[in-house]
Parts: C-alpha cells; structure tokens; sequence
C-alpha cells in the first residue's frame, strides 16, 4: 500500500481515538491560531471591513431613491428596506472568503502539516468556520454603523441581534460547501469564480436590494424559493417590523439541510485528500 493511500485511513483511526474533549480543546488552539494569524495580516480584514461600507452606500445613494419610490417612499424607505437585506449577504460574502483561504491553506502546506499531527480532522474545519463567524461578526457591527449613519432606525434591539443570530446560523450553513469547494478545486481562483457563478444569481434574484413584485414572473417564482429572500425577509420582520414565522422556518430549514449534507461531505473530503 502506498504512503499517499495509508495516511487517509490513518487520519481516520486517529480521530476515531479522539474524545470530544479533545476535539474541543484542539478547535480552540486551532481558533487562537487563526486568529494570530489574523492579526500578523491585518488586511485579510479588508473584505469585512469595506464591504459594508461600500455597499451600503452604494446602493443607498445610488438606487435609494427610485427603488424608495416603489416602496412608498424615498431614500429614507429604502434604507429601511436595503440594511437588512444587506445583514442577509453577509454570511454569504463571509462563507466564499472562508472557501479561498482553506483553499490558499493546502496549496502552501499548512494543511499537511494540520493532517500529520495527532488532533481531530474535523477541528480544522470547526476552527475555520469559527474564526470565519468573528468576521461576520465584526462585518455586521460595521454595516449596522453605517446603516444607522445613513439614516436606519433601530426600533427593536431584541429583534436586531435575532436577525443577527439567524444570519450567523444561515451563513455557517453556507460555510460547509464553500469548505467542499476549498477542499476539491486546484486553487483559489478556482474557488472564487465558481463562487461568483453561484452567489450573484441567488444574489440579485432575490428581494435584498428590491421588492419582487417589480420583477418578471418567472423571477418572483425563483425568489419565492430562494433561502437568501426568506433571511432578507425574515430578518426585515425581526428588525421593522412585518410577517416573520413562514420565512425565519424557511431559512432554519435550508441552513439545517446544507449542513447535514455539507458537513459530512467537507470533513470525508478533508480527510481523503491526498
């Protein structure tokens, strides 16, 4: 049996042998590790911190007021509208950056050097999502800045921090198949447009930057199923205001079945890499 074909089956046993303890104590070094990392390169935070700075005022100012005018309103209509649309984006901004860097990660080594030693496969992963979760964090405490800078009004604080929650729960979701991505694509270019090719379609055809109804028929069909128009909603009923049940078990549902088919998936691929 060759070397490349044994270390998988290796890898297997080891973590077989690993408590749950461990699995935690070694996420944990794994977390700190990353986050070092983070702070000896700062600019691997460029893309949380500008994103919702620009956006926001992108399409604030750009779009505010026609779309705003649909809505009944004007600039300050779609503020209230495009700000929770936007918390929706994040988590999946944050799960394509979390995609290239695992990816980045095993072309430079420092994934065979993760898999040589004796701690559990799926803390890797479990350490990557995590730090990945900081950052959206810290993404969404900036749009929320700007969002109140540019007029958004925060009328129920209980009801923000729960779309915060679910964004998080929907965007770790998310996280596992950019992983699979990160694991099976030869680099991160790879990764970043096969990414693109996915997310802008479930992006611009959905109501986080306009209200469906404006749009063609066979498109209002389209986002009437897509899970980023029910965390879009979902999340604009938790912070303004509106009908929440339907949309918020919509999002539940999808994030818990991307991660019981993604998750095995990512951490079988990890393991078998060779």
């Amino acid at each position: 049996m060759s070397a490349a074909t044994a270390a998988p089956a290796a890898g297997v046993r080891t973590d077989a042998r690993i408590s749950p303890r461990a699995h935690l104590r070694h996420t944990g070094a794994l977390v700190r590790r990353n986050l070092l990392w983070i702070r000896q390169d700062p600019e691997s935070m460029f893309d949380a911190v500008l994103f919702p700075v620009v956006f926001t005022l992108l399409f604030v100012y750009v779009f505010g007021g026609s779309i705003g005018q649909s809505l009944g309103g004007g600039q300050d209509a779609y503020v209230q509208y495009i700000v929770p649309g936007l918390m929706a984006m994040m988590g999946m901004n944050m799960a394509q950056g979390v995609g290239t860097g695992f990816n980045q990660d095993f072309n430079t080594g420092v994934m065979d050097r993760f898999r040589s030693l004796p701690i559990g496969r799926g803390s890797v992963l479990f350490a990557k999502i995590s730090v990945e979760m900081v950052r959206m964090l810290i993404a969404t405490a900036i749009l929320m800045v700007v969002g109140v800078l540019v007029g958004f009004d925060i009328t129920n604080w209980p009801g923000l921090f729960a779309a915060v929650g679910l964004s998080a729960v929907f965007g770790s979701a998310l996280m596992w198949v950019f992983l699979t991505l990160g694991v099976v694509m030869k680099n991160a270019q790879s990764v970043q447009a096969m990414g693109f090719l996915v997310l802008m379609p479930l992006q611009f055809g959905s109501s986080i930057f306009a209200p469906p109804q404006s749009m063609p028929g066979w498109l209002q069909n389209f986002t009437e199923y897509n899970p980023l128009s029910a965390l879009a909603d979902s999340a604009r009923g938790l912070m303004v205001g509106g009908p929440v049940a339907h949309e918020l078990w919509m999002v539940l549902a999808w994030s818990v079945g991307i991660t019981a088919v993604m998750a095995p998936v990512a951490i079988h691929k990890f393991r078998t890499k060779t």
